[in-house]
């Protein structure tokens, strides 16, 4: 088993920035993708950011490229997720999710899921 855990979410201003992180602890050698998903109100999980383990490979949905930016740290067993620029529509609850897959961006391929934090951005 994997356990997530994500904090760093809360209520900022349009253009401000924010860094979320994911705590990774259990059978942290089957993952092999951490990825970051992100669900509004209404709307289905949509993926925003992944990042191979080993190469630190990373893919983006279009509408983060250039102000998202994930990251890692091997020896915390961490993954940061930091934006910028954000705008009203990154309103949502963002999801660190772990895959044994190599850079996958469909949620069904992950296995293991943290709970969610919050990101609301005023206008």
């Amino acid at each position: 088993q994997v356990q997530l855990v994500e904090s760093g979410g809360g209520l900022v201003q349009a253009g401000d920035s924010l860094r979320l992180s994911c705590v990774i602890s259990g059978r942290t050698f089957d993952i092999n993708t951490m990825g970051w998903f992100r669900q509004a109100p209404g709307q289905e999980r949509e993926f925003v950011a992944s990042i191979t383990w080993s190469l630190g490979n990373t893919g983006y949905t279009g509408s983060v490229k250039g102000r998202f930016t994930i990251s890692r740290d091997s020896a915390e067993n961490t993954v940061y997720l930091h934006m910028i620029s954000l705008k009203p529509q990154d309103t949502a609850v963002y999801y660190c999710a772990a895959s044994i897959e190599l850079a996958v961006r469909t949620a069904s391929l992950y296995d293991y899921w943290g709970q969610g934090t919050q990101v609301t951005v005023s206008s």
